[in-house]
């Protein structure tokens, strides 16, 4: 570590130990638990399926949930279409799958494979969003990573034919993947590629290491290393979209489409680049990614310290008016906190110490009244933001927040038991 990063990591450090943590009833008796919080979880699960089931005891799996208004204190999921470009379709089988490893529930497993099944055509079809990595990655690929796929070799071949497919979306000239292909001419942009899009690589690693085409893999470094090259601001700042000629690959533009402005840093933006390069760490070992990893981390660290008055942060963290006013992010938080979880892993003790409390400081933050889902709702998690500039999900409950809400509380889980938390005190 150079000394510019032992600067920037002890001034986050300090930041952060100026903060007090949030309050929580999980506290009050006793200390936070993930454990517990992920019962809290499996509750919310088997009441939504309660709700989703039809009135013969089945379940229409051609709709995935996605979302509940703010202020629907008795809301179940509003459902969409199953598959692209409903981007979000792949989060609620997730979620299913998760709940399976932790309650062994038949039931739920029954629809977690069903949910899942829906999904099938989308790896086989011609692409209509980048998003497929998405889809198939955390359904089918979420089955294969926690060991419960009905069918190994079958659930395996669905992930590498929808990387297969995802592929095609490659440019080699630029080096990335072409993000939202039906935006190109309303934007008149002639290769775009959001950040979001590093998500959608774990389907490449994962085809290239369990018998798909080796290339993913290159192609996947590849656009991960164009991005870290091309979309971020100096001080690890993300933009949302990176605008591509296509003559000779050249940046031409880094504009927002879901943040507050171009340069300015859109939570959940800056929570899918900590969490993508802390996977393509994982998947490739190669330092240049863990060092970025940990740079998008600090600098979040350090704008949350001071632009929030808790753990969750600001949908974006330049919005003026501050955190009485501005709406939160849960899921950005909820992302994050699964990263750094992960990221603590790989990093010295100093660093492991600090990503693992501010890990904890997030999910104690949200396991607290004021970001847990209002009783009636069957939603682990209140506000989220979809897309303020597009006047969508402002204020939300919203399926990925739940999903990576999941996965952050069973990573912390599995954290304790290997003796890398002390939860006393916090």
């Amino acid at each position: 570590m150079n000394r510019k990063q032992k600067s920037c990591l002890a001034g986050v450090a300090s930041l952060v130990a100026a903060l007090l943590l949030c309050p929580s009833e999980a506290q009050a008796k006793g200390g936070f638990s993930p454990s517990k919080q992920l019962e809290y979880c499996c509750q919310q699960v088997n009441k939504a399926l309660d709700s989703l089931r039809l009135a013969d005891g089945t379940y229409d799996f051609s709709v995935e949930p996605r979302n509940i208004p703010g202020g629907d204190n008795q809301g179940g999921w509003h459902c969409y279409p199953a598959g692209a470009p409903e981007w979000c379709s792949g989060f609620w089988p997730g979620i299913l799958w998760m709940t399976y490893s932790l309650t062994g529930s038949q039931e739920v497993k029954t629809a977690a494979e069903g949910y899942t099944e829906s999904l099938r055509h989308i790896a086989y079809q011609p692409i209509l969003d980048h998003d497929i990595g998405f889809i198939i990655g955390c359904s089918f690929g979420k089955a294969l990573s926690l060991g419960l796929a009905p069918d190994a070799v079958d659930y395996n071949s669905v992930v590498c034919a929808a990387a297969d497919t995802l592929a095609t979306l490659f440019n080699p000239i630029v080096g990335t993947i072409l993000s939202w292909p039906n935006m190109r001419a309303a934007k008149q942009w002639p290769h775009n590629t959001i950040i979001d899009n590093m998500m959608n690589l774990d389907i490449m690693f994962w085809a290239a290491a369990n018998g798909g085409n080796r290339l993913l893999r290159d192609l996947a470094v590849t656009h991960a290393r164009t991005t870290m090259q091309n979309a971020f601001q100096e001080d690890g700042t993300v933009a949302h979209v990176s605008v591509y000629d296509t003559i000779d690959g050249h940046l031409m533009a880094r504009v927002t489409h879901q943040g507050l402005a171009d340069t300015s840093m859109w939570a959940r933006g800056q929570a899918w680049a900590i969490y993508g390069y802390t996977m393509a760490y994982r998947w490739t070992g190669k330092p240049v990614f863990l060092n970025f990893a940990r740079k998008v981390t600090d600098i979040y660290l350090h704008r949350l310290a001071q632009t929030s008055d808790d753990a969750v942060p600001l949908w974006d963290m330049d919005d003026p008016r501050g955190p009485g006013e501005a709406p939160r992010d849960a899921s950005a938080a909820a992302i994050v906190a699964s990263a750094l979880l992960e990221l603590s892993d790989y990093v010295g003790d100093v660093a492991a110490d600090l990503y693992r409390q501010e890990a904890m400081r997030m999910l104690q933050c949200l396991s607290t009244p004021k970001y847990l889902s209002p009783q009636g709702s069957v939603a682990c998690l209140c506000h989220s933001v979809g897309s303020l500039p597009g006047g969508a999900e402002v204020d939300y409950s919203i399926i990925y927040a739940d999903y990576y809400y999941m996965e952050a509380l069973m990573r912390a889980a599995e954290a304790e038991k290997e003796g890398k938390l002390n939860l006393k005190n916090k």
